[in-house]
This record gives structure tokens, sequence and C-alpha cells, in this order.
């Protein structure tokens, strides 16, 4: 059992954590959870206007003239699950387990993300022994979706000066900046046509794709199950007079879409033709992603034959705008070229039933190239006949190479382990920015626990740096610079 893995502390809360249904948008039982919590353990807790759980706890003895420290991490988790999974993350707890040096759960998102971030949290709050100065925990709501709790985060709620932030997935790595995000999404309506009632029908199916974190993961060329049916969609409409009935790809605006499923009409003398490419085509997908990509599942059914589709004309323009618009890395920082600066993932495809969404997070450090992808991305699906819209989005979060935190936690890491920690900036949204903005002073470093493929089924967390993730953190909290 995950509990009785080391540091317990953590483990522990975490374990409870996972028995909390808490996908993002549905945070009521895991805001209940945390203020039970906090009730027990003795600290003082509430929840903001913006669903946050906000808990402080007064500094240890002799210690109160330290800079008072807020400890962040979010407390809501990207529901994934595979094909087969009868999960239901609205009322079912996470099922984990142990597979090595690795913990990860049956079937779907362990939620280590940020779960173990919270967890942390959780046993400083409890901690009697713990040395620290003043301490604020900002438990965020909603961080997967849209950052809500971040956004309406009230000004002055907050009293801290230095802010860690837990929902760093590399343990070693001190990140000082992370990009910022814009989610743009193209809507139309549409009046179906009838089907020829002498067409066959059949239902391809892509799956088996790895899919992943869409800012951390963007840069690794992962396949996008999307962008990978659209090639075969627009020859098949070409090739075989096939015809769009309906698309469903992707369901999560931060995760590359692993799976994609759509309905085709063809005439039935067609259909075995079809069937051929649809085999060809996974192969070639194989030989495009060999050693990035394995298990790619891609076939074709026969199925009831609908008696609707999607009109020519709209058929064409939504095919083409898929087809066109940009997906994955548009380049990487100038100064930093290893690292992304500007991307975009075309996450979602919905169509059918006379209705026509699609949905993608673009990502970049810099604002002017955020706000240059994102008329990249009006531009494409606009000329398609589709409404276009643009959620706020939130800035960057521009590294301080200053910044008195991080030279002190640089210090810490090496006297404690004997090597200099990575510090570095990440193309993925840290709501650190946010914060930032709302509260100019603050001192910020994100660190965490290692954790792989988060937002898919496959995320785990590495056991044995959870153990130095969390002494980390300790000695930290012992050492924060005098007020």
């Amino acid at each position: 059992m995950i509990k009785n893995l080391e540091p317990k502390c953590i483990w522990r809360n975490f374990d409870a954590l996972t028995q909390v249904p808490r996908p993002s948008g549905h945070r009521e039982k895991v805001q209940q959870f945390l203020l039970e919590f906090a009730k027990k353990a003795g600290v003082e807790a509430f929840q903001d206007p913006a669903g946050n759980i906000v808990m402080r706890k007064p500094a240890s003895p002799g210690m109160e003239n330290r800079k008072t420290v807020i400890l962040q991490a979010h407390m809501d988790m990207v529901p994934q699950k595979t094909k087969e999974s009868t999960h239901n993350f609205e009322t079912d707890p996470i099922q984990t387990w142990i597979d090595g040096d690795w913990v990860k759960a049956k079937g779907t998102t362990l939620g280590a993300d940020d779960g173990l971030g919270i967890a942390a949290i959780m046993a400083v709050m409890e901690d009697k022994d713990l040395k620290h100065g003043p301490i604020e925990a900002l438990c965020t709501a909603d961080e997967e979706t849209g950052m809500f709790g971040a956004n309406d985060l009230p000004a002055g709620e907050l009293e801290g000066e230095i802010l860690l932030n837990l929902d760093t997935e590399d343990e070693g790595e001190m990140i000082i900046g992370s990009a910022g995000g814009l989610d743009i999404t193209a809507n139309m309506e549409y009046k179906e046509a009838d089907t020829d009632p002498d067409d066959a029908a059949l239902k391809v199916t892509l799956k088996g794709l790895r899919g992943g974190h869409s800012g951390l993961e963007i840069g690794e060329g992962r396949a996008n199950a999307n962008k990978l049916m659209v090639r075969f969609v627009r020859s098949a409409i070409g090739e075989n007079d096939a015809r769009l009935v309906s698309w469903n790809g992707g369901n999560m605006r931060n995760a590359i879409p692993f799976e994609c499923e759509v309905v085709l009409t063809l005439p039935k003398e067609n259909v075995e033709a079809v069937k051929e490419a649809v085999a060809d085509w996974r192969d070639l997908f194989e030989e495009e992603y060999k050693g990035i990509e394995s298990g790619i599942e891609f076939f074709a059914e026969e199925v009831e034959t609908p008696k609707t589709e999607v009109p020519v004309e709209i058929q064409d323009n939504l095919v083409d705008a898929i087809y066109a618009c940009h997906n994955g890395v548009i380049r990487y920082i100038p100064t930093i070229p290893d690292i992304v600066e500007t991307s975009s993932n075309l996450a979602i495809v919905n169509i059918g039933g006379g209705k026509a969404a699609v949905k993608i997070l673009a990502r970049s450090a810099s604002d002017s190239m955020k706000e240059y992808i994102a008329e990249t991305l009006e531009s494409c699906f606009n000329m398609a006949g589709m409404k276009v819209t643009q959620s706020k989005g939130y800035s960057g979060w521009n590294p301080n190479t200053d910044s008195e935190i991080v030279k002190v936690m640089a210090k810490i890491y090496k006297d404690l382990f004997g090597n200099e920690p990575v510090i570095q900036v990440v193309h993925a949204g840290l709501e650190c920015s946010i914060i930032l903005g709302k509260y100019p002073g603050l001192d910020i470093c994100s660190f965490g626990p290692t954790l792989r493929s988060p937002h898919t089924a496959n995320e785990r967390a590495f056991i044995p740096s959870v153990p130095k993730f969390w002494d980390f953190l300790k000695k930290t909290l012992e050492e924060i610079p005098e007020k």
C-alpha cells in the first residue's frame, strides 16, 4: 500500500487524497476534505470566493522573525482514463498500485499532479516538530481547466513574501519561469445533409498513442490523434468518395490527444479499399513515429449507416482547417535553444449532430508570440467559416535571476545532496505568473518530486524522488531568510 512508503507523512496524505474524487470542475468534495483536515490539524483554514482553500500556521517558537512563506499547489486533477476503464472520476476513488520504483493508477491518471504537492502541504501543516517561520498554504481550484482559482484569487488575501509552488515534475529542478497560455475555441453550426441510403458506413478508430502534457511533453514529437486522423480522412474523401458523419478526438485541452474516432459514409464498393487504406496508414504512422510511439492501433469496422452527415462544403472546410491547423512547437527560446518558447496543441475536435467545435491550447513564454500563434489559429478557422473566441489567457512568468530564495535553495540543495540543482524555465503554465500579477512583490520558486506522463492514464510518480523532495522542503522552511 502506498501509505506505507517513505516518507509516510506525504504518502499517507496522498493516499487519503486519492480516495476523494477531484476532477477539474468538481471541487466540492476535495474542498470539504481539506477544510476537515485543517480542523483536525489545528490550523486556521477557510475557503475564499474563488474556491481556493487557504490555511495558516504560525511560526515555530523563536522563528517569528522569518519571512512568511506561501506553499502553493492545486487541488484538482486531470480526469483521463483508458478506453477500457469504467472509472467515474466524480464518484470513484483512484486505485493506486506500486510497480517497482513507481506509483501508478489502474487505468486512470494518478493525480500526483498536483496531489503530491497538496500532500506535502498537509504534511507541513500537521507536523508539530518541523521548524519554520509563518506559513500560509494556498490550495488552488481548477488549475487544469483554466487556472480559475489563481485568476480569481482576491487581492490582499495573502500575507506571504515568498511563494513556493509545489507543481514541478522533475526532482532536482528549480523552476524560475514558465510559459503563458491562451485557449482558442472555434465553433459552428450547420444543417445536416441526408445520407445516400445505399451507402455503407465505417467507424474508424485511432488509439494507443502516448498522449501527454501539452506543455512539458509537446517538444518530444509525440503524435497528435487529431492530426493523424485528418490525414487519413482527407485521403478517404478525395480517393474513395467518403463523407464525414462525425469526429470525436481528445477530451482535455491541456493534454495531447491520444485517441480519435470518426464515422464515414461511402459507396459500398469502396469499403474494402478504405479498410486496406487504414492498414496502410497504420504502417505509415508506425514508421513515422518509430522510437516515439509504440502500440498504435488504427482500424475500421462497419456500422449501421446513419441518416445524416456533414454537408460536403462544410466537411471540406472543416477538414482543410484541421489539416492546416498548426500543432506542436513553433519555435524555441532564442537565448535558451533547448527550451520550447511557443507551441499549440490541437486538443479537441468534436463534429456531428449539426455542430462542430475545435479546442486548442496555445502557449508561449513571449506575450507577442502568444498573440501571433493565437491570431494564426484564429485565421485558420475563420477561413472555415467558424466563430473563433480567445480566452483572456495568462502571461508567462519571467525569471528573476536575482531571486534571494532561489539562491538560498540552491545552496541548501547542494549541501543536502552534493550536486547542483538545475535552475531553468519550463514550457508549461504554472500559476506563479498569475499570482505574481496580483502580488508583484513575491519571491518565487517552483519544485517537486519526479512525475512522468501527467495528464495521461500512464501518469506515475517516482518513489525515490519523494524523500529528497520532502527533505529539501523541510530544510528550505528551516532556512527561510529573516524579514
